[in-house]
Order: structure tokens, then C-alpha cells, then sequence
């Protein structure tokens, strides 16, 4: 069989798919898309991708079939009880205690399905605010790709099996019980939007407190998957939160979100972002979709300031870091939380150097200032010289000040070297060898550990992917579990209606005070009354399948045959005849035998239906 990951005709398939309908599933793990797409051909009964293309483009109804079929909507409320306890208890509390009174708080629940997560988060939210805030303050914004699990959602109408993990107090409050079916309040469903959104294609919606994406994630490849949550990173409010499925973790991304509760799954976006974000947030936030060309020079930018082996921060007009490279973090052990904090409220507003009055001097006049041979004195009492260099970053076509760019040049190193020379050129010469070698070592060390680390990574992100499949899986037969729950309902309806039918018929038979026995178009015997058992003392079981005419009773059954062959045949519709018998208690009686057809739905001779009636004794 072909390699699914480079299956040439899967390929084509999902870009036919693509082309006509504009569902985009190119970044969906092959695997788990592999075995959907099979199992829609298997009911159909075609066996390769290119008879299943043929068969779209003859039946292109049969593309609900499949969307469905791909487009896994396995959800429930409050699925996981212990994480949303989790979100209820600390997240919704922290959201609203950032929040002055009365501004907005946007939730976004991406991948909603049915709307199950969507309106417990909806509750949850009631609930810590009241229902006049809640309705005044919180927009959710629900979105999926699936139009028909969208439709389900906006109905907000749920079966008492659905609403089976929702407590007691909460389905009473929020919820209109109508026949059998319960239905989402008004005012809950007033704060909630529902939309159609492709993750990997649209633009995601900003300003957001709190997304939630459970077991979503896990159907992309890993390329997607950075990409939807370069997106999530840049939808997030600065300190939003990221509540994912059990299934899923962020190994590649953890520059950019930090974990609240791991086993819950539960994330914070890390303050500010980096260059990339903040000109993307420039960019959305001008209405205008960064092309690729510009998400690439970002990259490249970023990088560039990145891996500079010079420290720099950088300072925005009202004393807020907000951009420190790599050098400069590791120099002045700043964590990612001190970007996006005041400058005056760091060490390094005063360590090596005092900087708040010279800044304020550049943001007056413009003009850059340099500081020589700053001499500092590290934790490990190291003394380390730095030039200063302060720079005002002005707007090439306006001359605006945009901020203030600090540089500090190590240059340890050159004072040392010149200590040394006055003292002796063959002793700089022995350190310089020294150093040299050191920095070898440290880099062969350093190499050696992100060897290691890479390796580290590469299994975890394994681990990761074979988790997600799992979990995949484990979706898909919980969805075929729940069709052959529906299936099975349906029969188990119609045996009970069988049941019903067929005692309501027994007991007619029952009542009726001659004997009554029905034959199939062979003559075998289909029903025998009580009367008939009374009558001639077999009973039904003796008597069920046997051919009529080989049965020995007391009842003449000879003139009853071509009479039976006239009906069946459609030459006869009724006959009636009194034949002298015996009873089953050996007493002579006349037995007055009617003959009528069996009728079929559609008035066909399905066999011939006796009335057997004992008229009086024969003396």
C-alpha cells in the first residue's frame, strides 16, 4: 500500500476537495485524514482515492457526507470536569479581576462543534459575573469550519442524554425543559456568536481573554499547528490564556506561551510577544493581511536581533521595555515578564549605569550619547566594562521619535588586554591562548548540549504526535459509538412496536371464538389459534411451518386442497364448505371451514387464511 504521507493520489484528492469547496485540509495529519476518507469509501464501496474523486465529481451531495465523516464533532458539557473546575475557580476570577468595570470580556471558543464547551463556558461566565453583567459585558465568539455542526449550535436545543454531565443547579437555571428536548435560555444565548472560521486559513479575531481549543490541535501536522498558534498568540490580549485538550501540548511554541496548569492544560501568552508579533499586530491591526514576503523579513529582523552578541534593550516614549535581545537578557537576567514593565523598576535602570536621566536627555534633544569604559561588577564580583551607547529611533520619513535604543558593548575583554599589555605582552599572550581554548571547550560543551536537547525535543514532539493519534482515534470510535447507540435505539423502538403489534394480534386471535389458521403460499401453517388447538388438540408449536396437508386431525383436509390452490392462484376469492369431523375429544361434529386469500401490502396472494367453526354434533 502507498505511503500515506506521500500518497500522490490522497493528494490529489484533497486539492480537488480544496478547488471545489474551499475546504483546506492540506494541513491535516494524513494519518488520521487517511483513515476518514477510507472509512466514507468503504460504505460507498469504491477502493482507491481516484474512484472516489470520480464518484465526487458524478455526486456532489456525497461531499456532506464527507465533511461530516472528517469533521470528528465528539464534545459534551463540562467534558473533563476537573479542568473547567480549574477554569471556573482561577481563570474566569483572574479575567475579571483584570478588568476595570464595565469593559468587555471576549472569550473565543475555537472548534466549537455542537456548541456543548461553548455554552459551558457561557454558564461559567453567568455565573461568576450574574446575568445583568454577563449580558452587558461578555461576547464569546464561537466559530468551527463545520456549517452543519454550526446550524446544531445555533439551535441550542439538546436531548436529556446530552445534558446528562451538566449539574443539576445549572441545567435548571440556564435551561427551558420543551417536550423532551432542553433548550439554552435567551439570555445566555445572546452573549454568544456563532460563525464559520478555517484556523489555518482565516484571520483570527483579536483582543481575546480566554481561547479555548480542546482536541482540535491534534488533527493538524506539526506545521499547521505552529501556525494556528502563531495566530491564538496574536488573538490573546497580553497575559490571555490558552485552555487546550488533554491531548495536546505546545513543546514547539513554548517561546510564546507558558503553562498555568500543565496537567490541565491550561496556558498563558507570554507578555508582549516578540518583533514578529508586534508588527503583525501592526499589520491586522491596519486591516491588511501580511503577505508571506513580509512575514519572512519579520523573521529575518527578528532573528537578526536575536542572535546580535551585543545587548540591547530598547525603550518605548513612556519608559516601557518593550524589546530585549538575547545577550541582553542572559547579561541582565531579565525573564520574559519584565518586557512590557517600566524600565524604572528594574536594576538595570541604575546597573551599570544610571540611565532614566540620560534617556530623558535623549528623548529631549534627539541626539545620541556614548558612555566609555562603564565598569561593572557582576554578582560573581567579575568586573566587566561596557560602552554605553543611548540612540533616539527616529521615523525615517517624519523624524518622530518612536523610542529610545540602549546598547551595552562588552568591552571587558579590550581593557583587560590592555591592563595586561603594560604589564607584559608574553603574559596577554599565554591568557589569550587560555581564553582561547576556554571558549573552544565552552562551545564544544554547548554544542554537545543542544545536540542533546534537539534529541530531547525530537522524541518529545514523538511522544506528542503518537499521543495525538491516540486521542484521535479514540474520538473516532466514541463518534461510531454513538451512531450504533442511535442505531440501536431505533431498533430496539421498533422491536417494542413489533412486540405491540404482534400481542395486539394474539390477542384477537385469542378472543375469536372459531379456529383460525393462516398458511403461507406453500401451505405451512403461519398462525394456529387457541380455538384451532381446542379443536383438534395440536397445539401451535407442534403444528408452526408443518405443511397443513400432512397434518393427521380429525378434519377432512383432502377437500380443502383444490379449493386452497384456486386462492392462491387468484381464480377464488372466498370458499366455504361443511365437512363431518371429529374433535380432538373424539366426538362427531360438522365443521363449517371458510377459505379466504392472504393479502401482501400489495393486494399479492401471499397465502390462504381458515376459519374453522363447529356447527353442531352429529348423532
Amino acid at each position: 500500500m502507498t505511503n500515506t504521507e506521500h500518497d500522490p493520489e490522497l493528494e490529489n484528492l484533497l486539492e480537488y476537495i480544496k478547488r471545489n469547496r474551499g475546504f483546506d485540509f492540506s494541513g491535516y495529519k494524513r494519518t488520521s485524514l487517511s483513515r476518514r476518507i477510507r472509512k466514507r469509501m468503504q460504505f460507498i464501496g469504491v477502493d482507491t482515492y481516484a474512484y472516489y474523486l470520480d464518484y465526487l465529481e458524478v455526486h456532489p451531495d456525497e461531499f456532506v457526507e464527507l465533511f461530516n465523516t472528517i469533521l470528528i464533532n465528539v464534545t459534551a458539557f463540562f467534558r473533563e470536569a476537573q479542568a473547567w473546575e480549574y477554569i471556573a475557580d482561577e481563570i474566569i476570577p483572574r479575567i475579571i479581576a483584570s478588568k476595570h468595570m464595565g469593559k468587555p470580556i471576549r472569550v473565543w471558543s475555537a472548534g466549537c462543534a455542537s456548541g456543548e464547551e461553548t455554552y459551558t463556558l457561557a454558564m461559567l461566565l453567568a455565573e461568576a459575573l450574574g446575568m445583568e453583567e454577563y449580558t452587558a459585558r461578555v461576547k464569546v465568539f464561537a466559530t468551527d469550519v463545520d456549517v452543519e455542526a454550526l446550524n446544531i449550535a445555533r439551535q441550542a436545543s439538546y436531548s436529556s442524554k446530552e445534558v446528562q454531565s451538566i449539574p443539576s443547579h445549572l441545567l435548571e437555571k440556564y435551561f427551558d425543559r420543551i417536550n423532551s428536548r432542553y433548550l439554552v435560555q435567551k439570555e445566555l444565548r445572546r452573549g454568544v456568536i456563532f460563525g464559520r472560521h478555517d484556523l489555518v486559513q482565516d484571520a483570527p479575531i483579536s483582543r481575546i481573554d480566554l481561547l479555548v481549543c480542546r482536541n482540535t490541535l491534534m488533527y493538524f501536522n506539526t506545521e499547521t499547528q505552529a501556525k494556528i498558534l502563531d495566530r491564538f498568540h496574536f488573538a490573546l490580549n497580553e497575559g490571555g490564556f490558552l485552555f487546550l485538550g488533554k491531548a495536546e501540548m505546545l513543546f514547539s511554541r513554548n517561546h510564546s506561551f507558558t503553562p498555568l496548569d500543565l496537567r490541565r492544560r491550561v496556558f498563558t501568552k507570554v507578555p508582549n510577544g516578540n518583533l514578529r508579533d508586534m508588527l503583525l499586530n501592526m499589520a491586522y491591526s491596519t486591516g491588511h493581511r501580511p503577505v508571506p514576503e513580509m512575514v519572512d523579513q519579520i523573521r529575518i529582523h527578528e532573528a537578526a536581533f536575536e542572535i546580535d552578541p551585543v545587548a540591547q534593550i530598547v525603550v518605548d516614549l513612556n519608559g516601557i521595555v518593550i524589546l530585549a535581545n538575547t545577550e541582553a537578557r542572559n547579561l541582565f537576567n531579565l525573564n520574559p515578564r519584565d518586557l512590557g514593565r517600566p524600565l524604572q523598576d528594574l536594576e538595570l535602570s541604575y546597573r551599570p549605569v544610571e540611565l532614566r536621566s540620560r534617556i530623558d536627555h535623549v528623548r529631549s534633544n534627539h541626539r545620541a550619547i556614548t558612555l566609555k569604559d562603564v565598569e561593572w561588577s557582576t554578582q560573581d564580583r567579575d568586573m566587566k566594562y561596557f560602552d554605553v551607547q543611548i540612540m533616539p529611533l527616529l521615523d525615517n520619513n517624519t523624524d518622530e521619535l518612536l523610542g529610545i535604543k540602549i546598547i551595552f558593548t562588552d568591552v571587558t575583554r579590550f581593557k583587560n588586554l590592555q591592563q595586561e599589555l603594560i604589564h607584559a605582552n608574553q603574559e596577554l599572550e599565554t591568557a589569550y591562548e587560555e581564553l582561547q581554548s576556554t571558549n573552544e571547550e565552552l562551545e564544544t560543551t554547548n554544542e554537545e548540549l543542544q545536540f542533546t536537547v534537539e534529541e530531547l525535543e525530537t522524541t518529545n514532539e514523538e511522544l506528542q504526535s503518537t499521543n495525538e493519534e491516540l486521542e484521535t482515534m479514540n474520538e473516532e470510535l466514541q463518534s461510531t459509538n454513538e451512531e450504533l447507540q442511535t442505531i440501536n435505539e431505533e431498533l430496539r423502538q421498533r422491536s417494542e412496536e413489533l412486540n405491540r403489534v404482534n400481542g395486539f394480534l394474539e390477542s384477537i386471535l385469542t378472543s375469536l371464538r372459531v379456529g383460525v389458521v393462516v398458511l403461507s403460499h406453500e401451505l405451512h401453517i403461519l398462525i394456529w389459534n387457541k380455538k384451532a388447538e381446542d379443536l383438534w388438540g395440536l397445539r401451535f408449536d407442534e403444528v408452526f411451518s408443518k405443511p397443513f396437508l400432512s397434518l393427521d386431525i380429525g378434519l377432512p383436509l383432502e377437500p380443502l386442497r383444490q379449493p386452497m390452490r384456486t386462492i392462491l392462484i387468484g381464480e377464488s376469492e372466498y370458499y366455504e364448505v361443511l365437512l363431518d369431523a371429529r374433535n380432538r375429544r373424539g366426538k362427531a361434529i360438522q365443521c363449517q371451514v371458510i377459505c379466504n386469500p392472504l393479502l401482501g401490502s400489495g393486494s399479492d396472494i401471499q397465502g390462504v387464511i381458515l376459519l374453522m367453526e363447529e356447527q353442531e354434533q352429529v348423532e
